[in-house]
């Protein structure tokens, strides 16, 4: 096994202040502005052994500029603190991300998670929402037929059928679902039995993605397009459903996926193909962090304050912009109300390898 990279003795300081910053770096959507480390809002506070584990999954597909320091990450999952923020600070260089205009202003941090529902392998009883892996030719057509063309049109009901791998109760939950991308499903066998599975995202009818929040905004039926307020106004309004769930023609297509044990301490697969870490993981746009690259974020409002250490692990269609990130917050109701909530300012530095 290779030796971890020497460390500097705890007591003698590292010299951030005086040593020469590298140039300005630029990606195809960011800017990078190299800064000191004490620039880093709370980076003397973080408990940076729990990142370390979302570290450890990226270095399970590491690209190539992170790969060379994957045998230090090994090593230093078991060292103090101090030694991990030591190592952090010998071999890396923080660049504070800016658009390319170099527009001053914070970018917007927004939060995700797992929805955990209950579900039938079988259409029965209260369980008539059909959740579907990607039809055979789907590649054949692009787009592909609109959410309401896959409820009415007889073609488009042809090409689904067969393909269902679960029943929801509720359309909204099989909506919320395939906004967040995957989800844990409680689901009844035919025999009887429970168990819980993972939907994973597989593929999406390639259609443009409309807000329902921003529907509903649009046609003044809410004051704020939070989770609550359309499941309220969902209750309200039954017979508008379909009108509102049709303003988004995008659908999502699932794999399943076993849930061990221990897989269920982690989140799904992100875009860099590797599982998520509650809390420590972020979904970016790639063209202005590539995937893998370790970032310190820092937002306060209302619903969170976080000054932490995360790893650019996934991506999503509504994640665009330089300073742009969507945080994993893990599973469940809890974690929903957080993710249905945060809508914060945000600032992101990307922690870079030095030469």
């Amino acid at each position: 096994m290779p030796a971890v990279s020497p460390l500097p003795p705890l007591s003698a300081p590292i010299a951030d202040d005086v040593a020469e910053l590298p140039p300005v770096r630029q990606q195809a959507r960011s800017r990078w502005i190299p800064v000191r480390w004490a620039e880093l809002p709370g980076w003397s506070e973080d408990a940076l052994h729990e990142a370390w584990n979302a570290w450890l999954k990226s270095c399970e597909r590491p690209g190539p500029v992170f790969a060379a320091l994957c045998p230090d990450v090994r090593l230093l999952s078991l060292a103090s603190r101090e030694q991990q923020q030591r190592w952090m600070m010998q071999r890396l260089q923080p660049y504070r991300i800016e658009p390319l205009s170099g527009a001053a202003g914070d970018g917007l941090l927004t939060a995700y998670y797992e929805p955990v529902l209950q579900a039938s392998r079988q259409r029965q009883g209260e369980f008539d929402v059909p959740l579907y892996r990607p039809p055979e030719r789907l590649a054949a057509r692009k787009p592909w037929f609109t959410r309401k063309e896959m409820e009415t049109l007889p073609e488009a009901k042809a090409a689904l059928r067969g393909q269902e791998i679960a029943w929801l109760a509720d359309p909204v939950d099989a909506l919320l679902l395939q906004i967040q991308g995957s989800g844990r499903l409680q689901m009844r066998e035919p025999d009887g039995q429970q168990r819980m599975v993972r939907l994973a995202y597989a593929a999406t009818n390639d259609q443009p993605y409309g807000s329902v929040g921003r529907w509903l905004l649009d046609q003044q039926q809410v004051r704020e397009a939070s989770w609550p307020s359309i499941r309220n106004w969902v209750t309200l309004n039954p017979q508008r459903v379909n009108e509102m769930l049709w303003s988004n023609p995008r659908t999502v297509f699932f794999r399943e996926e076993p849930l061990s044990e221990f897989d269920s301490s982690f989140g799904p697969r992100g875009a860099q193909g590797v599982p998520l870490t509650p809390g420590r993981s972020i979904a970016v746009d790639p063209g202005s962090i590539p995937y893998g690259t370790p970032v310190w974020l820092s937002t306060s409002g209302p619903v969170l304050k976080l000054q932490r250490l995360v790893l650019a692990q996934d991506t999503g269609s509504a994640i665009v912009g330089a300073v742009r990130a969507d945080y994993f917050v893990g599973w469940g109701d809890q974690a929903g109300e957080i993710a249905g909530r945060l809508k914060q300012p945000l600032q992101l530095w990307a922690l870079w390898p030095k030469p």
